[in-house]
């Protein structure tokens, strides 16, 4: 079984059109995927239960069985920082139930496909880091690089941080969401200052089976 944790530059950069991508690549190249997003907030109650977007989303391309709180069990309503959003309900995020919900996955599938929350470094409180909870479960990452001004430092520093906390970064992912100028010379800056292979060039292709074709994934077979 392969742990393939995803994180980015900074919020809002594609994490979870990643996910979804790579997913649905992993499902047609015949391999049982399941999914996670530890944390989140933004959420609506449906059901008597907090439902995330996003969560939904990954459940729609994993070829698991999946409820949505497996997928996602850390909701809140509120779309603020997280550790905030638990500080108004007196409640505290503890590393140790992220990872036993995550070893509660099965562990008969071939990928378990984790999306992060924020960057690399989101706080959720007291001095702890989502980043640890991908160094205890030992999942290599996948950084998406949001192609816009200041990227070039942002992808640096992130990528500085993982590899600093023991941590394996097996590639990195162009996501364009907005106009960049100077975008394939950005592109290519990044491509020598990252000792990482570039897997790919999202360019805001909101239908998942035609973004499929816009990656490459020989790394994680």
């Amino acid at each position: 079984m392969k742990k393939i944790f995803i994180t980015a530059t900074d919020t809002d950069a594609g994490k979870t059109h990643v996910a979804q991508v790579l997913i649905n690549a992993l499902v047609r190249a015949n391999k049982k995927v399941s999914a996670f997003k530890p944390i989140s907030a933004g959420c609506e109650w449906l059901a008597n239960e907090l439902v995330n977007e996003d969560a939904v989303r990954l459940q729609g391309q994993i070829n698991t069985e999946q409820s949505i709180s497996q997928i996602n069990p850390i909701a809140f309503e509120p779309a603020i920082a997280p550790h905030i959003a638990a500080a108004q309900l007196n409640e505290t995020i503890e590393i140790s139930s992220l990872v036993d919900k995550y070893n509660d996955i099965d562990n008969k599938v071939d990928f378990i496909i984790t999306e992060g929350a924020g960057g690399w470094r989101l706080p959720l409180g007291n001095g702890v880091y989502l980043s640890e909870f991908a160094q205890i479960t030992q999942q290599q990452v996948i950084l998406v690089v949001n192609m816009k001004l200041g990227c070039l430092n942002h992808a640096i520093l992130t990528y500085q941080a993982i590899i600093n906390d023991g941590v394996k970064c097996i590639g990195w992912v162009a996501n364009s969401i907005e106009t960049m100028a100077y975008l394939e010379e950005n592109i290519t800056e990044l491509t020598q200052l990252l000792p990482i292979p570039l897997l790919g060039h999202l360019h805001n292709e909101s239908n998942i089976d035609k973004a499929v074709a816009q990656l490459t994934l020989p790394v994680l077979f």
